[in-house]
């Protein structure tokens, strides 16, 4: 990966619906050359999908938490991360150190729906504890990428 192509990531990070012509003036390549590098990054694992960035509000899901979880004794730590990738109110879900095993960033439509997203993890016996933090209002956020909730 030279600097051209680290050029053409960043400006599909701005827009991934950006002409190869566009792209093309932006990094100095023909339309073929910038359709080949890209074609290139998205083999070699650089970039992994293109998405959109939705506006979480508008689509009803205004409530951001935080939830610090506690894995159950007896959990299958492998089921608890296939069903944190694949729920569709975790935008994040990272494994840390301290007193917890995992902080989850959830978006929701109310206050209920952080009550029975817990619930459900805790039914399927994967978690025994959490501590949930609700965000007042945003800074700064990734893009958000709404995702299905069945087949």
């Amino acid at each position: 990966m030279d600097e051209i192509d680290r050029q053409i990531v960043m400006c599909l990070g701005d827009d991934a619906r950006r002409s190869l012509a566009d792209l093309g003036g932006e990094v100095g390549l023909s339309t073929s050359a910038v359709n080949e590098r890209i074609r290139r990054l998205v083999t070699n694992g650089v970039i992994r999908r293109f998405t959109i960035d939705a506006n979480a509000e508008a689509l009803g899901l205004g409530i951001s938490a935080f939830v610090f979880v506690g894995l159950a004794a007896d959990a299958d730590e492998t089921m608890f991360r296939a069903v944190a990738a694949n729920h569709p109110a975790i935008l994040e879900c990272q494994h840390v150190t301290g007193n917890w095993n995992y902080l989850v960033k959830i978006r929701v439509a109310s206050l209920s729906d952080i009550e029975s997203f817990l619930n459900d993890f805790k039914q399927r016996r994967l978690i025994a504890r959490s501590e949930t933090m609700i965000a007042l209002s945003t800074v700064v956020e990734p893009p958000f990428r709404p995702r299905r909730t069945g087949p």
